[in-house]
């Protein structure tokens, strides 16, 4: 795949998450039951402390790209030439001692790879996972669908995707007129923008309503023949200006 990141960039995402003020957050994390620090949980302080110190949370397996629909695929006039998704940021899944899960998001973020979001869950590594050298998998966050491309053709993954293209996916082509008549005019500028979103994508308004209950926790006919994935940059988590803080959160839909 083009411009995919490289082992050793996989591996500076890698000790990023598994840095030991990530563990420390992770512990809390898990001890609320994802919620964000700056959240009253379910637990008393003493036994939050508990909790947090019985977690024991610790990184299971490598980072690993995670690719998201491209805003210039969702505004092109086709298909064309644009790739349908490009690297959003690498992710690694943490376990607790209880067997729970949630997933690391590290972006490289003024040249260096930082933890920039902890999400519940494990769907980030459990989908890439399926992605294989002829093909890319990526999400579409605004729908929590997640597709898999190979062959020209975009194949659902979960309910959200198969909702959204059917059962038996679609064609490339197809699949940039659906994208475009639903977020073209969502993009910088426009009034869905304003909002805090735009593309797909949380942006730095959105991030920044998230981020102030994290602070307590840290320092995120045409062919249907098209490359389907470029970038390395983590471009819409550096983009949307991230470097601020690390978000903690259940997870959720990034769109409205």
């Amino acid at each position: 795949m083009a411009d995919a990141p490289t082992p050793a960039q996989l591996s500076a995402a890698h000790r990023a998450a598994g840095a030991p003020a990530t563990l420390q957050v992770l512990e809390t994390f898990f001890a609320r039951d994802g919620l964000p620090p700056g959240r009253k949980g379910r637990l008393s302080p003493a036994q939050e402390a508990t909790a947090a110190e019985a977690a024991d949370p610790r990184l299971v397996g490598r980072a690993v790209p995670v690719y998201s629909l491209n805003p210039e695929f969702v505004t092109a006039a086709s298909a064309g030439r644009t790739p349908v998704a490009t690297m959003e940021f690498a992710a690694s899944e943490a376990v607790d001692a209880d067997g729970d899960t949630a997933s690391v998001w590290t972006a490289r973020v003024a040249g260096k790879w930082q933890v920039v979001n902890i999400a519940t869950g494990s769907d980030e590594t459990d989908y890439a996972a399926r992605a294989d050298a002829g093909s890319v998998v990526f999400r579409e966050p605004q729908l929590n669908a997640w597709y898999q491309v190979a062959d020209g053709r975009v194949v659902p993954l979960n309910d959200e995707a198969r909702a959204s293209v059917g059962a038996g996916g679609t064609g490339l082509a197809r699949y940039q007129r659906l994208v475009h008549q639903r977020y073209a005019d969502k993009m910088p500028g426009s009034a869905y923008d304003e909002g805090g979103y735009a593309g797909g994508f949380d942006t730095g308004a959105g991030r920044a309503r998230v981020a102030a209950d994290a602070r307590t926790a840290g320092d995120s006919g045409p062919t249907d023949t098209v490359p389907v994935a470029a970038g390395v940059g983590a471009g819409a988590l550096a983009a949307a200006g991230v470097a601020g803080g690390l978000l903690v959160r259940r997870r959720r839909l990034a769109g409205r």
